[in-house]
């Protein structure tokens, strides 16, 4: 239950474009409209999504494994010969007795059958009695000598319809721990799909600030460009007038043509971005993408053992590998359950048959029972073999619970270093900017070279770029800081801080 909260709130809550379809891409984008029609179109989240619905069709399977199985087989048979049953042998065993009692038997003791004389006389003579048995004994030699002694149990050629069920009553714990072993499988995909979203949420991250900062970057190249032109142009007056030699024109040219190449090469830049943008939000291949957000930091979050406990409780990874976990447990349970044995109801019900032998009975009902003694240490090797694999299980926990742990203590630090530079590059800022106009001024009173004022140019612009690359490397480390914390759903809270700094220029 907790596991579907987590995937409503990361997927639905606060995405007001969720039902949007691909179609519904437009160019002006923040970054929490952006982030929802990703998780929309993407691809690979629908094929996630789609693998979780797969699972939960199989742990609704394995739970039909406690009720009966109900089946109707039809067969049709043809024998090389008819069943019989030979009984000659019965007739030459009686045949001898009936020949012999017939002719050569004496007899008394037969109860006079007549009603007016058996009150005087109630058994026959010998005589009489004699002759009465002898007749019936030839009569009855002469039945076993016209029987038929050779039967037909079974026509070679028959059909039958029969309704059968099976009904587990006992399997040792086999059923109970596919039902887990189904539902954890379930559960993990849940926690899957979840990670993916987070995946997905740390690639927008790059790419889409990433366009933030390229577009930033053409509008400080398209800057430099302006300013160069203007140097060159000054240059051109200059020389003219004589109070520059030429050198210095074709000097401020060099740096004009390296500023137009700087900006092609940053505009060429938006143009791959704008796609990998697209790409992620599975969009229109020729749009063009204005990002409304803006590229942001914060002085201070929260300290780091808040990230790690969160990481305990939250990371999709660590929920994951939990999984495998608990069903390297279930694993134990499924092996140990063969040594049990297994108890079953069956039974079977004739619906309609063809040239059936009618010594077969309509019905039959039983119970069965299956308990395998002895396999050759088959059993016992397998048990070990998942208890091996429970603590691989195990390990694999600690280990990825470390490298989590790792993965928070560096991006928290790089937090904090991207910080440190974009402080300092403030402060460099406010120096190269008062170096240009010195330098421009300087150049205008002919005490200064073209090459110094272009290198004061290219030393601002360069600055002004630098900070842009740190606090895109700030809000990427953010990112990363809360994927490895199981947070990516509270990436876009952290844009819309109330002491989050924006940058533009």
């Amino acid at each position: 239950m907790k596991t579907k909260i987590l995937i409503f709130l990361f997927l639905a809550a606060g995405f007001s474009l969720r039902g949007q379809n691909t179609q519904n891409v437009s160019g002006n984008l923040t970054f929490e409209e952006a982030l929802s029609l990703s998780l929309q179109n993407n691809h690979l989240i629908k094929q996630y999504d789609n693998k979780t619905l797969q699972l939960e069709q199989e742990m609704n399977a394995a739970k039909g494994l406690r009720l009966p199985r109900i089946t109707i087989s039809a067969t049709y048979l043809y024998m090389s010969d008819n069943i019989e049953l030979d009984l000659t042998p019965v007739r030459d065993a009686i045949t001898p007795l009936y020949s012999a009692l017939g002719q050569y038997g004496k007899f008394g003791g037969v109860p006079n059958p007549d009603p007016k004389t058996n009150g005087v006389m109630p058994f026959l003579p010998d005589d009489i009695s004699t002759a009465a048995v002898r007749s019936k004994m030839i009569e009855g030699l002469e039945t076993v000598n016209n029987g038929e002694w050779i039967q037909t149990i079974q026509e070679r050629k028959f059909g039958m319809v029969n309704a059968g069920f099976v009904f587990p009553i006992y399997t040792g714990g086999k059923i109970n721990a596919a039902n887990k072993a189904a539902k954890i499988k379930y559960e993990a995909s849940e926690i899957e799909s979840i990670e993916k979203s987070s995946e997905l949420t740390g690639e927008l991250v790059e790419r889409y600030f990433g366009l933030i900062l390229a577009n930033q970057a053409v509008k400080v190249r398209q800057e430099v460009k302006t300013g160069m032109q203007k140097h060159f142009d000054d240059a051109q007056k200059l020389s003219k007038e004589g109070m520059i030699a030429q050198v210095e024109v074709l000097n401020a040219k060099v740096y004009y043509a390296d500023a137009d190449r700087e900006l092609k090469k940053s505009e060429r830049q938006v143009e791959l971005l704008n796609q990998a943008v697209l790409n992620t939000l599975a969009g229109d291949g020729n749009l063009n993408i204005n990002p409304l957000t803006e590229l942001f930091y914060i002085e201070k979050i929260e300290s780091l053992d808040f990230y790690k406990q969160k990481a305990l409780e939250n990371s999709p990874i660590l929920g994951q590998v939990n999984k495998k976990k608990e069903l390297a447990q279930q694993g134990i349970k499924v092996e140990q359950s063969a040594y049990l044995p297994t108890i079953a109801a069956t039974g079977t019900f004739d619906l309609v048959n063809k040239d059936l032998s009618p010594y077969i009975p309509d019905y039959m009902v039983g119970v069965g029972l299956q308990w395998n003694l002895f396999d050759g240490s088959v059993r016992s090797r397998k048990v070990k073999a998942a208890q091996f694999q429970a603590l691989q299980a195990e390990d694999f926990y600690s280990k990825a619970e470390s490298d989590i742990h790792s993965a928070i203590n560096k991006y928290y630090q790089e937090l904090h270093m991207y910080l440190e530079q974009i402080n300092e590059l403030d402060a460099a800022m406010d120096f190269t900017l008062e170096y240009s106009r010195a330098r421009e001024k300087a150049f205008s009173e002919g005490m200064a070279t073209t090459t110094q004022v272009s290198d004061a140019n290219l030393a601002l612009s360069k600055v002004k770029i630098e900070r842009l690359q740190a606090i895109y490397a700030w809000d990427v480390a953010l990112s990363k800081l809360l994927y490895y914390s199981g947070l990516s759903d509270k990436f876009v809270s952290y844009i819309t801080h109330p002491e989050a700094k924006q940058a533009r220029y």
